[in-house]
């Protein structure tokens, strides 16, 4: 299995807490900036997702906090997709520092949405592969 997609961040100070740790919501930006950073890799923009009627939704997330981050921080954001048959994909993202520590676990569950129907779109796999110009980008 080759390596998830990964971008790095560097944790700004304006993003900290009174504790001077990453404010956690600042976690779920991170999470969809490398997401979108993996559409556009993959060379799927936004305007390419409308041309199709279709736009990625969030369903469910969950983070699992681990250590903390201050200001400065340099972390890598993963991004990995997982199909299932249905009309639902899994996307499992870690946030590490630059030391391997591990900061954060996220999942989520996902779908596309058929803009005009305003319903899940069943495999949407086949969008994706359909999408992009690098499949392998998102396990297909």
């Amino acid at each position: 299995m080759s390596e998830p997609f990964s971008v790095r961040v560097t944790v700004r100070g304006y993003e900290t807490d009174v504790q001077g740790h990453l404010n956690q919501a600042v976690y779920l930006n991170y999470a969809e900036h490398a997401r979108w950073s993996l559409l556009q890799a993959a060379g799927i923009s936004q305007a390419r997702l409308m041309s199709k009627g279709v736009g990625p939704v969030a369903l469910e997330t969950t983070i699992r906090y681990q250590r903390e981050l201050l200001a400065g921080d340099e972390v890598d954001v993963t991004c990995g997709f997982e199909w299932g048959g249905g009309k639902t994909f899994r996307i499992r993202q870690t946030i590490r520092k630059t030391d391997g520590t591990v900061a954060a676990e996220i999942t989520a569950v996902g779908g596309l949405l058929d803009l005009k129907a305003r319903k899940l779109v069943a495999h949407p796999q086949e969008y994706f592969k359909e999408l992009t110009e690098d499949p392998g980008l998102f396990g297909l």
